[in-house]
This record gives C-alpha cells, structure tokens and sequence, in this order.
C-alpha cells in the first residue's frame, strides 16, 4: 500500500471517529476522539498522524485537529 492510500486511511478512520463523537455531549467530543485513538491506535499510526497533524497535511475534521491535544505522542527512541 502506498504512503499516499496508508494516509488516506488514516484520514477517513480519524474523522468516522470524531464524527462518531459528534453524537455525544459537546463536552465528551474531544476527550472522546482522543481516548478512542489513545486505546486503539498503535504507535505506529499515532506517529504518522502526529507527522501530518505537525505538518497541516490531511484534511481531518476541526474535532480531530482539537483531539491532537490530547492524543499521547509516542516517543522516539534512539536506534
């Protein structure tokens, strides 16, 4: 799978979870998109959503862009 389809993926799977959240409470929404890729995500696919968040790529929904926040970063360990 090409880097371009992998994002892509990565995209539609972040915003079908915000939009999901966008059912809920206005007040669970961020925290809600945030703990779902926190439990889920593996550190792989946190670390290339953080690339694109960093570098404004990807058209994630505002509700994701918030949740970023709040998503553990993973942590890079020397090679």
């Amino acid at each position: 799978m090409s880097h371009s389809n992998t994002d892509e993926k990565l995209v539609r799977m972040a915003n079908q979870i915000a939009t999901f959240f966008l059912s809920q409470p206005e007040n669970e929404r961020v925290d809600g998109v945030a703990g779902h890729i926190n439990k889920f995500w593996e550190v792989r696919m946190r670390a290339r959503f953080f690339e694109m968040i960093d570098a404004g790529e990807g058209e994630f929904l505002p509700l994701v862009r918030d949740a970023a926040a709040h998503v553990k970063r993973p942590v890079k360990t020397p090679a």
